[in-house]
């Protein structure tokens, strides 16, 4: 199974991403989750400690690996491998937290590389191998907004969860991401609702997505708020999400035949 998780700032992706990511790993899957978000805070979602989770090396500034594997040095352009090996990144370069695997994307930054450039290649290499290779489930917390899918990062993936919130402005945002999704081949675009107070909301959001399916809901949690405060996971922090994601989870499996 391999599920990409997107949707606006701070509508709760990362909450979903690393809720279904310990779920699975909880029932004996082996998890592959991937922070595939600048502002990138998954590790400690998943139980990471501060300093565990400041100690994870994006990819991307993987220097050594990528020249080793593209032929060419990060940001010194060039001619480099364009299907370099990538085949034992996740055991070379994962960390594990409360048994799910975590990588950290991190972002081409240098000036007027883009996606042209070695460490561009070597990530998309490492996504493919993820996506289309491995058997793993396969989690991934994408950046806020769109504009990832516009580069293609998520074109292999089964299912594209657009989080939301009962708001008019969160579900335009999954009709966007949904016109975007089918650019690039993705025909299977969900979504969830987060931070649903009351059946009032469930009927709102349900009537506003029209034809997109919803495949679960999250709750407004106190316990939640509180585990985000102290650092903690959302993930058993409170039972009215853990039987939430439980449902999502669920819903998702039968929707992949899986």
């Amino acid at each position: 199974m391999k599920v990409a998780v997107s949707g606006k700032g701070g509508v709760g992706k990362t909450t979903l991403a690393a809720g279904l990511a310990l779920l699975f790993a909880e029932a004996g899957r082996r998890v592959i989750a991937i922070d595939a978000d600048p502002d990138a805070n998954l590790a400690m979602a998943l139980g990471a400690t501060p300093e565990a989770a400041a100690a994870c090396v994006p990819l991307v500034e993987e220097d050594e690996l990528i020249e080793e594997r593209t032929g060419a040095a990060p940001g010194r352009g060039g001619m480099f491998i364009l299907d370099p090996d990538v085949s034992d990144v996740v055991e070379r370069c994962g960390v594990t937290f409360n048994g799910v695997t975590m990588l950290k994307m991190g972002t081409v930054e240098r000036g007027g590389s883009g996606c042209m450039c070695s460490e561009g290649t070597f990530l998309k290499a490492f996504m493919r191998d993820l996506l289309v290779d491995r058997d793993d489930v396969a989690i991934l917390d994408m950046e806020a907004g769109i504009e990832h899918l516009g580069r293609g990062t998520a074109e292999a993936v089964d299912v594209l969860i657009v989080v939301i919130e009962p708001g008019g402005r969160s579900v335009q945002t999954a009709r966007q991401v949904r016109a975007l999704a089918a650019d690039i081949g993705i025909r299977d675009v969900v979504a969830v609702a987060n931070k649903v107070r009351d059946a009032d909301d469930a009927v709102f959001v349900r009537d506003a997505l029209g034809d997109i399916p919803l495949l679960g809901t999250m709750p407004l949690c106190e316990g939640v708020r509180v585990a985000d405060r102290e650092g903690r996971p959302s993930y058993h922090a409170d039972p009215a999400l853990d039987e939430a994601l439980s449902d999502i989870a669920g819903a998702l499996a039968a929707r992949v035949d899986w």
